[in-house]
């Protein structure tokens, strides 16, 4: 039986033959990357670009599909085309070990690009690019410090409100008067710290439905 079976049930042939065509680049394999990047592969798209500059670390495991204790030390890129090859070989991948920057050069033109950056000049220079190649994208905001599932929403950036790195972006873009996106971001009132550390405490509970919800977006949006 056809690996994609139970989605081409779904969905229909034609549906997958289009995801089966399509190219999809996803930049940051971390948290909520790395599951956006696994239902991904699991719903048939035929090209996966994947781009992270970083390697797995033991404080990743607790939230990153691709950190476990045998890929510690490993660069991202390297495990994430690896699993996407043992989910389905046929997949196309191009794993690109860089960090997004204003400087980067890509000879790429997805169809559809996954922002997953934790970094704020990462995601402004990734919009940019978007916006200056005309191809289409959703963006992550802040996944860190929410516990509630149920909290978690698609909206334009325009209409977002309670994520403060939402709000940062928003005011980015509008004084750079770029075009309105979506964005997947959380209504939650951010949890305290336990500590007074600089990092950021998280769960793979909502870390991953942020990656889930972004990958179910570009998939309905490829196969409308």
């Amino acid at each position: 039986m056809n690996r994609l079976n139970r989605i081409t049930l779904l969905f229909g042939a034609e549906a997958i033959k289009k995801l089966q065509q399509s190219k999809v680049m996803v930049v940051g394999c971390g948290a909520v990357g790395s599951f956006a990047i696994e239902a991904l592969a699991r719903s048939g798209i035929g090209h996966i670009i994947i781009m992270d500059f970083d390697k797995v670390e033991e404080s990743n495991i607790n939230r990153q599909l691709f950190a476990l204790d045998s890929s510690l030390g490993k660069q991202k890129v390297e495990i994430a085309k690896s699993r996407i090859h043992d989910i389905n070989p046929n997949i196309k991948v191009d794993a690109i070990n860089a960090f997004f920057d204003d400087d980067i050069v890509l000879d790429i033109k997805p169809d559809w690009v996954i922002d997953a950056i934790d970094t704020v000049p990462s995601k402004i220079a990734l919009y940019k690019w978007c916006f200056k190649n005309n191809v289409p994208f959703i963006s992550s905001m802040g996944a860190a410090r929410k516990t509630d599932i149920t909290k978690i929403k698609i909206a334009k950036i325009s209409k977002t409100a309670m994520c403060p790195l939402a709000s940062k972006i928003r005011h980015i873009v509008r004084d750079l008067k770029m075009k309105d996106f979506p964005v997947v971001y959380s209504e939650e009132h951010a949890m305290p710290q336990q500590n007074g550390g600089r990092e950021f405490g998280s769960v793979i509970t909502v870390t991953g439905s942020f990656g889930l919800i972004l990958a179910d977006y570009v998939i309905k949006k490829l196969i409308s």
